[in-house]
């Protein structure tokens, strides 16, 4: 894997230091798999992008000039990750957005990382987050450029701690997220569900794609409110997104999951989406 930037289309690793991306974290960024030349589910990506641009009323580059470049930078790599950042470009001091902005664009490929298998296979051990999601429903499922929560949540453990993923509570203490995944849950009731994202959370890719494969196969998974109280009642718990796939959770504190045949049955359709170890 060759790592490589570009900015507007040209191969360079620079941006002015008047982008409001840098400046306000003005803007939204998509994480993307690239897998011997392709990119699994890109036009959902390109959906959450443009939906995003339109909610932040960011001139949105085409999704044809998005595509190009994508696939372009995909193009001959085996195994890499592609971040494409969309900021609403330079402006002058003050956080009103300058009228006539010309969008920026930043492409990174990335090395892919290297995640012991067990973790899709066998599980993973989960902790709670202390940082907390707060409420804002304009920005609520936008993969935007303010990940100040993120970054606290990520920092309350370090590599030599037992966990691979922390889990997110919002403000009321219900279950939102992982730090980069989202959380998928079989009830102690057989009910499949997934938090609703109304106030808080990333609507991830994998979670629209799981979604809508469960309602094509006549098992629907619900999006709803989630209490920690539910979720440690759970049989069934996983984390997801549109790199690892899923991965399968089977230790919360004290309480342990199996990984049933539902997280099973889940994986096989990430893998036909062509996203999973498998």
């Amino acid at each position: 894997m060759t790592e490589a930037c570009w900015v507007n289309g040209i191969p360079q690793d620079q941006v002015p230091v008047s982008d409001r991306g840098l400046q306000y974290g003005d803007g939204l960024f998509e994480t993307l798999p690239a897998k011997h030349g392709q990119i699994p589910l890109l036009a959902y990506h390109l959906d959450r992008l443009h939906t995003g641009c339109e909610r932040l009323a960011i001139n949105a580059p085409s999704r044809e000039k998005l595509q190009s470049e994508l696939l372009s930078a995909a193009c001959g790599e085996h195994h890499a990750i592609l971040k494409l950042l969309i900021t609403r470009g330079t402006g002058g001091r003050g956080y009103r957005p300058p009228p006539d902005s010309e969008t920026t664009r930043v492409l990174i490929r990335h090395p892919w990382p290297d995640h012991p298998p067990a973790w899709s296979e066998v599980g993973i051990q989960l902790r709670v987050c202390s940082t907390r999601l707060g409420h804002n429903s304009r920005l609520a499922g936008l993969k935007h450029l303010n990940r100040l929560e993120q970054v606290l949540a990520r920092a309350e453990w370090s590599e030599r701690d037992p966990w691979q993923e922390g889990l997110m509570l919002d403000e009321e203490g219900a279950v939102i997220e992982g730090t980069m995944t989202n959380v998928f849950v079989r009830l102690v009731d057989d009910r499949r569900v997934t938090p609703e994202l109304s106030r808080c959370g990333v609507a991830g890719v994998m979670r629209r794609h799981l979604l809508e494969r469960s309602i094509e196969a006549g098992e629907p998974v619900h999006k709803t409110h989630l209490s920690m109280k539910e979720l440690q009642g759970a049989r069934e718990v996983f984390m997801c997104n549109s790199l690892i796939g899923i991965w399968p959770v089977r230790r919360l504190a004290d309480q342990e999951y199996a990984v049933g045949d539902w997280t099973r049955r889940m994986q096989h359709w990430a893998r036909e989406a062509g996203i999973g170890t498998h």
